[in-house]
């Protein structure tokens, strides 16, 4: 019996073993509490993070205006460069415009020189209309010329061949040129047409009043033609009715 009271002394008693009471919190509420722990460091650390870059002279505020000035000054200065590469265009585009229209004033001119030319023969075949007795010949050369083509070594000519006194017949007849050049420090002589070729069409002739000739010849691209002479022959004779030159030196 003794002994049983000590167990219960023991037990229940002053020495008895001390009992703690923990108060249950529910695992939402835990977790609650610590994001707004965590939310409030993270402001914290915000607040510290911007009052230090303030502390060492970096305001964001004023870096995104600083920003949004120089977006607008690109902004701009795109604008200027778009306009000035308009006006640029528009000038280049006035330019090929002014530089077509001289082209073809160009072209013009050159159209008004030949048309020249043609009066200046016409002129002549009708000085010739009138019978003059004091003219032996009766066919005459007028207004020969001779250029270079595109291609080298080719040539273009270019005459009007007149039948002068009473007129009363056709002409009929030929010509032919003869080109005096030089090649390889050596000068050498062209008969056109040549033997082969005498009995050609473009140096036959076959008029009454006037004939306007032109056509072209070619000699080797390094040759150097320094005259160029035309002969009007009648058909039956071996006689020269007419000559003219052209110097080409």
């Amino acid at each position: 019996m003794a002994r049983l009271l000590k167990r219960v002394r023991q037990r229940f008693g002053i020495s008895a073993p001390k009992m703690t009471v923990n108060t249950h919190v529910a695992w939402y509420w835990r977790w609650l509490g610590m994001i707004l722990v965590a939310s409030i460091s993270l402001a914290l650390a915000a607040w510290i993070y911007d009052a230090g870059r303030k502390f060492a002279g970096f305001d964001r505020s004023e870096a995104e205006e600083e920003l949004a000035r120089l977006r607008a000054s690109t902004a701009t200065l795109q604008a200027e460069a778009a306009r000035i590469r308009g006006v640029a265009n528009a000038s280049e585009s006035r330019l090929r415009i002014e530089q077509a229209a001289q082209a073809q004033l160009g072209v013009q001119v050159k159209a008004l020189e030949e048309e020249n030319n043609r009066l200046k023969e016409d002129l002549a075949f009708f000085e010739n209309l009138i019978p003059s007795e004091r003219r032996g010949d009766k066919v005459s050369i007028h207004r020969f010329t001779v250029l270079p083509d595109a291609l080298p070594g080719e040539f273009r000519y270019r005459m009007l061949v007149i039948q002068g006194g009473k007129r009363d017949r056709e002409f009929h007849g030929s010509m032919q040129l003869v080109v005096e050049l030089q090649q390889g420090g050596r000068n050498g002589m062209i008969v056109l047409p040549g033997e082969a070729g005498s009995s050609a069409s473009p140096y036959k002739l076959a008029f009454k009043y006037f004939h306007r000739v032109e056509g072209s010849f070619r000699v080797p691209p390094e040759a150097k033609v320094k005259t160029v002479r035309i002969r009007v022959m009648e058909n039956g004779s071996t006689e020269t009715r007419a000559s003219q030159s052209a110097d080409l030196s």
